[in-house]
């Protein structure tokens, strides 16, 4: 193997049978439950990293089903995103993310710089009740439930929610364990095709663990809760910030 060979096949870790195929990252029958809820301001600005700035007290806490998705296959996450804005521009910083299956692990954190780390979550419904659920270590730290389509949303505006700007810190650390990388990154999905979106009553119960800290941002209020099917395109992301420079 050459020098160019090594620089040619060279998009991911493992060199000769990489963890994940090359993007972008199709979805088919994504499946969401956001429940957004307010949360104490001075616990949130402890995790917000300048220069995003976060208006509200919010947070919006994720479920999501993926069935069908570009060489991931099919794996659940849940995770927190918190409504931020970047100068005049508004969207989401992404704080956290637990998901079950390596691939999209492993492409979130070494590609963008995605939050991610291994867990149990799970979307699914019972009756009359759509709920996630997410285990860390064989502990429940988070529960979310919500009444099953109860009311439908407007197809475009869920549309345009969903293709807003998203916000994560890459960090990759160099040899000697100081950051080699250490950047903001955007990104926003595309080719957005939203088969159904709902509103309906919604709870949030959150739960402290140590390794699992989405308890550090407390639930004080509900303020809603939606559940969107839709098909959607992972594209790459550009860099905004560098922390190094």
């Amino acid at each position: 193997m050459t020098e160019a060979d090594v620089l040619r096949d060279a998009f991911a870790m493992p060199l000769t049978s990489p963890a994940f195929p090359p993007g972008p990252y199709r979805f088919v029958d994504r499946e969401y439950l956001i429940i957004t809820y307010r949360t104490d301001p001075a616990a949130l600005a402890r995790v917000v990293p300048a220069p995003l700035v976060a208006p509200d007290a919010l947070v919006k806490y994720e479920f999501i089903n993926m069935p069908d998705s570009t060489g991931f296959g099919r794996y659940c996450e849940s995770g927190q995103v918190i409504p931020v804005r970047l100068g005049n521009e508004a969207g989401g910083y992404v704080y956290s993310m637990y998901l079950d299956d390596h691939p999209p692990i492993a492409a979130g954190r070494e590609l963008w710089g995605f939050p991610k780390k291994l867990g149990a979550p799970e979307l699914k419904v019972h009756k009359d009740t759509l709920i996630g659920t997410l285990d860390y270590s064989d502990f429940r730290v988070a529960t979310g439930t919500m009444g099953f389509k109860h009311q439908r949303l407007d197809p475009a505006a869920v549309a345009a929610s969903l293709g807003a700007p998203s916000f994560l810190l890459k960090i990759i650390p160099h040899v000697d364990g100081k950051p080699r990388i250490c950047e903001l990154v955007r990104y926003c999905l595309t080719e957005i095709t939203v088969k159904g979106a709902w509103s309906g009553p919604g709870a949030l119960d959150l739960h402290a663990h140590a390794l699992a800290p989405v308890a550090a941002l407390p639930v004080l209020e509900v303020v809603s809760a939606v559940h969107i099917v839709a098909d959607l395109t992972l594209p790459l992301g550009s860099v905004v910030h560098d922390y190094l420079t």
